[in-house]
């Protein structure tokens, strides 16, 4: 697949309301990215259910309404689109009584809200910003789908046992097993182990850099932006 042909540059190259691929596109995005905004709006002081009525309403009115005419192609990051939009989404919230509108409306997206304040829950005690815990848990999202596309790919070649014995290994720090004892389960021996351990963590590199492809708008702000979300959880 060409970085062109990535779902936010189809968002971006096609901005009109009547644009089936960048609609489709677009809630492709959103569906994956979604958590990062709940976690924003939790970390501002909402409630539980405040939140997730009002990231399902952010969601239905960013998918009905243009909110693309407002994005710029110099910043075209998927990231700050959305945070943008909700922020704007939430003054216009402030500015009028809508709850009645909230909770009646479909469910534009589905969203696991369980198991995402459950997620939240881990993240309480990390007194971080709002801003920089969208960032945060945007980088981990990034990671858990690279990790899942990984997967995905070793079941399909038969080798599920393989990534499940290894994937402790992906992180770069200390195993809670020796690289000998991963190759004993494996029938391998060390040296194999390593190689394959190699191998993982480098198509893990670059299962990530198409996570975050999908989600910029050049192939040369990719490098960019994974300098940026690491850093996040920096200091």
């Amino acid at each position: 697949m060409g970085f062109t042909t990535t779902h936010w540059s189809v968002v971006l190259s096609a901005r009109q309301v009547d644009s089936p691929e960048a609609a489709d596109a677009l809630a492709q995005l959103c569906q994956t990215y979604w958590y990062p905004l709940y976690a924003y709006m939790r970390r501002r002081g909402h409630g539980i259910h405040d939140a997730q009525d009002l990231t399902q309403e952010f969601f239905v009115r960013l998918l009905e309404k243009n909110f693309l005419s407002a994005v710029r192609q110099e910043r075209g990051k998927f990231r700050w689109f959305l945070l943008s939009a909700l922020k704007r989404f939430l003054i216009n919230e402030r500015n009028r009584d809508h709850a009645a509108k909230r909770g009646g409306r479909h469910a534009f997206l589905s969203l696991d809200e369980e198991s995402a304040e459950g997620r939240y829950r881990l993240e309480i005690a990390d007194r971080v910003t709002p801003e920089k815990l969208f960032d945060q848990s945007w980088a981990m999202t990034l990671l858990e789908q690279a990790q899942e596309q990984l997967r995905r790919e070793y079941e399909a070649g038969g080798r599920g046992t393989v990534f499940e014995q290894l994937k402790m290994f992906l992180s770069g720090d200390r195993a809670p097993i020796s690289h000998r004892d991963a190759g004993t389960a494996l029938g391998l021996d060390e040296g194999a182990v390593k190689v394959a351990i190699h191998r993982l963590r480098q198509r893990y590199r670059e299962c990530l850099r198409a996570q975050i492809a999908q989600t910029v708008s050049t192939p040369a702000e990719v490098d960019e932006e994974i300098q940026q979300l690491f850093a996040v959880f920096a200091g």
